[in-house]
């Protein structure tokens, strides 16, 4: 080692005693940052070929120079050198156990582990891991020559070590170019071994100190400083100004289709030099409140702040409250027209859901927080994008590309925001591209399987707009594996809806077949008010002149496979992960019997361990949010013709802390999710027969409750990837729940009192429909007011057996998943294949082919054979497009939309010229249907 002062950095991140030890992953950020080490400096005694077998493994094999080392590397480098074999070997075999089901760790990894594991301990290899033969066969790998005798294959590596100062000096081409033209260079599969010892280490450091993802090693550090600023009084200004503005456009565009929201991956691009003008403006003062010292400018932003500031307006999320849509739906004259539906009832309905949500959290924490598995998805590309924003990159040369993170998202960002003018302006079909239909515009059949707009979707290419390939999929953000679940459940889904509807089964040929509304027994939509008295409650008389509503196809299929997803996923999570449920509440326990345990207690993984440095949020916290929710909650029924019993409150939290944890588990695993909306309206259509109203405001606190818990435990999820202290943002998040309540309710109140002409017309020419609002009204009209009863017994009682099928079909998904061939079950997720099928009414293939060509292109071809690219560019340019076309559609909006400058011309108008804009069911109620109307006959009706 040299003695440069720059030596001294490395003291920040020596082993203090074990992996399990809270100082053994702190470091000193700004001195490691500010006196970095070149490739000579660390880990002497590694020599230059096992650094170089480092650096590739962890994709930094590109930089262009080695003389100043990513802080990562250095940390990642010591770390190894002061790792035990031993500790090696005991990490990687508990790792091979707790996750031998983990989809979300590749077979080559997994396989990776073995092998190191089976050169040392070949009873364990026979006994809790299949090694494949044939894959080492097929490397050409003989384990036991290649770990006794490596020198060879170090000697060829140094060779060309030697040469790396001469390729910077000269093409600019890192030595990784070199060995990848050699095709002796057994080193070339990062999976070969080719230095047991070494290999061995790295792997389990990388698990001990980091994680066993490649997504998640590429948005988060494998260490932390503790002394970092996050929660300053930047925070609080920028992250209370962001949170307004989102609130303010999420909710306005809340029912356009397809919505435009502000998404929080263009809050954070703008929260950075939001951040940036407060540390230049704001004085350097300190003052004291009690024995608190507040420092208005604690010098430079801080990555730190950025992701807190990020979880301040997460709360509106790219979306708005549920309870806005149980406002809309009770307060709009063409739902409920409801007019007692003031602002007092507004605010404690939207309060009690919110918060309860929250309260529900801290509970969440032990089952989808603190476990490795729980990965979330779905937040990593907005790290990703913090880290880029408020991190230095060194420069690399990846597959041919220098560009930085940086440099690439604001060129990705100007390009979709410019393109989005195209599709979603000037040439609208390209962005609704039912290209099939225009061949005969007035053929049903075709209109129905290749349709965009009313149809099914059976479409090749169905448009060239992000917004609507990314708006069901996230195909950027999700593992392929979820994708590709959710792709082949709703061609299931597809194909039973046509079987449903060109059968006519239950009426369903002479309804519209992809509609989300309700229909009377002559194919008109249905008025709630035809048939509810002044109080909005079922009148009888008025039923029997009017008769049922009627469910379209697509509606049909949907709720049947929602009635069979539930028993089904809550046995099969129990049934897969019951271990790490009991696991997790026996913690719980543990914490309850013992308030001064920490609830970090029998999770020792790097994060968690990192975490153990900042005090806890403790359980009481949560408990006094869920308590004062559930008072303003009975407040609200109280007080408002509600027509809700108490009962139905307790209720509501009552099947969320028994659904809550399946639900949040496979959210985090895999990014897929469903609410409890659907069984809530089941339940509560059975207890208080003939009441909407009632329905729908147990669903609001049923559905969001779990939904907003989510969403919060999503965010706590992100502080502890970014090792946030818990209590701030704990306080953060209540903070932004009050002032994104009142701002969104202020604009659905301008939205309903003429706000914006025709507002949730189907036939909106600003696209304003209200899909949610609709959805929403359909069902509390159904399952409420008419009642399941009626529904299960006289019109569709098929419906009931869903529940019976999918808690049978539980069992054998089971059964394959456990003992099935390990490479051919691993990515099978049933649960996400039912959930599939939920992509219909109104939605359709459109919505999921297009953003699955994607998929498989990003989060599975490039991520599998450029995984150095991927890591540095994949959610950057996910973020990058949709931060451009949320910021496109704003502009566009309010230039040209709201006040009408549309362009009439044969581009805008084609997709809305034929049937496909006009459904209509296969068979004529008036003139097909016996006397004029289809259904139970009058003086019949169920």
């Amino acid at each position: 080692m040299s003695d440069k002062p720059a030596l001294a950095a490395v003291s920040s991140v020596r082993s203090v005693a074990s992996h399990k030890e809270i100082q053994d992953h702190e470091v000193d950020l700004q001195a490691i940052q500010s006196q970095q080490l070149s490739i000579g400096e660390v880990a002497s005694s590694l020599t230059e070929s096992q650094k170089w077998i480092v650096l590739r493994r962890l994709h930094f094999d590109n930089l262009l120079s080695l003389e100043d080392l990513p802080p990562t590397v250095t940390f990642i480098f010591e770390k190894i050198e002061q790792m035990s074999i031993d500790d090696a070997l005991v990490i990687l075999k508990q790792a091979l156990i707790d996750h031998a089901h983990d989809v979300n760790v590749i077979n080559e990894v997994q396989d990776l582990w073995a092998k190191l594991i089976a050169h040392y301990d070949p009873s364990f290899s026979e006994s809790k891991v299949v090694v494949a033969d044939d894959e080492a066969e097929k490397h050409g790998l003989n384990i036991a020559a290649i770990t006794n005798a490596p020198n060879a294959i170090r000697d060829k590596l140094s060779g060309f070590v030697h040469n790396v100062k001469e390729k910077e000096k000269g093409s600019g081409s890192s030595l990784s170019d070199d060995i990848e033209e050699d095709a002796n260079y057994t080193g070339k599969d990062a999976f070969t071994i080719v230095d047991w010892d070494l290999q061995t280490r790295l792997e389990a450091v990388l698990i001990a100190y980091w994680s066993p993802y490649p997504e998640v090693r590429a948005v988060t550090f494998p260490y932390d400083d503790p002394n970092v600023p996050v929660e300053t009084v930047r925070v609080y200004i920028i992250g209370i100004i962001w949170t307004a503005i989102g609130a303010v456009i999420n909710q306005f565009f809340a029912e356009r289709r397809p919505a435009i929201s502000l998404a929080v991956s263009v809050v954070q691009v703008f929260l950075y030099p939001s951040g940036l003008l407060c540390e230049w403006v704001l004085p350097k003062w300190k003052f004291k409140i009690w024995k608190w010292t507040i420092d208005l400018n604690p010098g430079p932003y801080t990555y730190k702040e950025q992701v807190l500031a990020t979880i301040f307006c997460g709360v509106t999320g790219g979306s708005t409250s549920y309870a806005a849509w149980n406002i809309l739906m009770q307060k709009s004259p063409v739902f409920y027209n409801n007019t007692w539906v003031d602002f007092g009832y507004q605010v404690l309905l939207i309060l009690s859901t919110n918060f309860l949500g929250v309260g529900l959290a801290g509970i969440m924490r032990k089952f989808a927080v603190y476990p490795v598995k729980a990965v979330w998805p779905t937040i990593l590309p907005g790290l990703a994008l913090n880290k880029t924003l408020l991190t230095p990159a060194k420069k690399e040369l990846i597959n041919g590309w220098k560009i930085s993170a940086y440099n690439f998202f604001f060129l990705v960002f100007a390009g979709s925001f410019l393109y989005f003018w195209v599709p979603d302006y000037l040439f609208q079909a390209l962005s609704t591209f039912n290209w099939m239909t225009w061949i005969k515009p007035d053929n049903v059949n075709l209109a129905v399987i290749t349709g965009s707009v009313g149809g099914m979707g059976l479409n090749p290419i169905p448009t060239f707009d992000w917004n609507y390939l990314s708006a069901l999929l996230q195909p950027l953000q999700v593992p392929f594996f979820t994708s590709a679940c959710n792709l082949a459940g709703a061609f299931i889904g597809f194909f039973a809806i046509l079987g449903v509807w060109y059968t006519n089964y239950k009426w369903t040929g002479f309804l519209p077949i992809n509609d989300n509304g309700l229909y009377t027994n002559t194919g008109e939509p249905y008025a709630v008010t035809a048939i509810v008295n002044k109080d909005s409650l079922f009148d009888n008389d008025k039923y029997q002149e009017i008769g049922p509503p009627f469910y379209t196809a697509g509606n049909l299929v949907v709720y049947g496979a929602f009635f069979a997803l539930y028993p089904f996923h809550i046995v099969y999570e129990i049934g897969m992960n019951y271990k790490d449920m009991w696991d997790a509440c026996k913690s719980f326990g543990r914490v309850i019997k013992n308030y001064r345990k920490s609830t970090y207690d029998g999770f020792d993984d790097p994060h968690c361990t990192m975490m153990k440095a900042y005090p806890e949020v403790p359980e009481w916290a949560y408990l006094i949010i869920v308590i004062l929710s559930l008072v303003l909650a009975i407040i609200c029924v109280k007080v408002y013709p509600a027509q809700t019993p108490v009962w139905g409150i307790f209720f509501a939290l009552g099947i969320n802390f028994v659904f809550l944890i399946p639900l949040t588990t496979i959210y985090a695993r895999t990014g897929f999710s469903f609410g409890l909306n659907v069984l809530v309206e089941l339940i509560i259509g059975y207890a208080i027969p003939g009441n909407g109203l009632a329905l729908a405001f147990i669903k609001a606190l049923g559905y969001n409750i779990d939904g907003q818990a989510q969403n919060f435990v999503n965010d706590l999820k992100q502080g502890h990837y970014a090792k946030l202290p818990p209590r701030a943002v704990y306080r953060v998040q209540l903070l932004s729940i009050f002032v994104a309540s009142f701002i969104q309710l202020g604009i659905l109140n301008f939205q309903l009192n003429g706000g914006i002409a025709d507002y949730c017309d189907p036939k909106n020419t600003q696209k304003f429909t209200c899909p949610n609002g609709r959805t929403f009204y359909s069902a509390s009209v159904l399952w409420g007011v008419i009642g399941p009863k009626k529904v299960f017994n006289g019109l569709y009682p098929i419906l009931q057996y869903c529940f019976l099928i999918g808690f049978l079909l539980a069992f054998p998904c089971i059964i394959i998943k456990k003992w099935g061939p390990k490479n051919v079950v691993k990515y099978f997720e049933p649960s996400i294949i039912i959930g599939g099928m939920l992509n219909f009414a109104p939605y359709n293939l459109t919505y999921l082919l297009p953003g699955f060509y994607f998929a498989y292109a990003f989060m599975h071809f490039i991520k599998r054979r450029f995984e150095g690219w991927w890591q540095k560019y994949n959610y950057i340019f996910s973020t990058g497009m949709n931060a451009g076309i949320a910021f496109s559609s704003i502009i566009i909006f309010f230039a040209v939309q709201y006040h009408d400058k549309s362009i009439d011309w044969w581009g805008n108008n084609v997709m809305y010229e034929g049937v496909d804009y006009m459904q209509y069911g296969w068979l004529n109620a008036t003139e097909q249907a016996p006397d004029g109307y289809f259904g139970p006959r009058m003086g019949h009706f169920p």
